[in-house]
């Protein structure tokens, strides 16, 4: 059905070109060579018309094949990187040294200070200068 659909406006833009072109002429004037040359018009644009449309399919053909060839290409050598075992490499760094033994652990110191008795701390507001 998309076919006689396609057929039927490729007709119909055919005879509007003709019908276009032998207007221009003028019925009075109108010779056969007049109407050759209309439909020859016609003819050739409708030529040119299909064959970008051909050459638009065909090219979008190989560029889909193109890509798919890339993607697969890709694909298998993602699978090769992936495949392959990690490299060794040896430091370049010397080996760490051993720490040395220290104390044993002792209590931590208090977080405040006890008042000395030389100087205690204020029972009344004021200034501490």
């Amino acid at each position: 059905m998309r076919v006689s659909f396609l057929v039927y406006g490729v007709l119909y833009v055919v005879i509007e070109m003709v019908g276009h072109q032998l207007a221009l002429v003028g019925w009075p004037q109108l010779t056969p060579l007049d109407v050759a040359s209309a439909v020859a018009d016609a003819g050739l644009t409708v030529a040119v018309g299909v064959a970008v449309l051909v050459a638009l399919d065909v090219g979008g053909r190989r560029w889909r094949g193109s890509v798919q060839a890339w993607r697969e290409e890709q694909a298998r050598r993602a699978e090769e990187f992936w495949a392959q075992p990690p490299l060794d490499v040896p430091s370049w760094r010397p080996a760490p040294l051993a720490l040395p033994a220290g104390p044993s652990a002792a209590p931590p110191p208090a977080d405040y200070a006890a008042p000395s008795a030389a100087r205690p701390f204020p029972e009344e507001p004021g200034r501490l200068l």
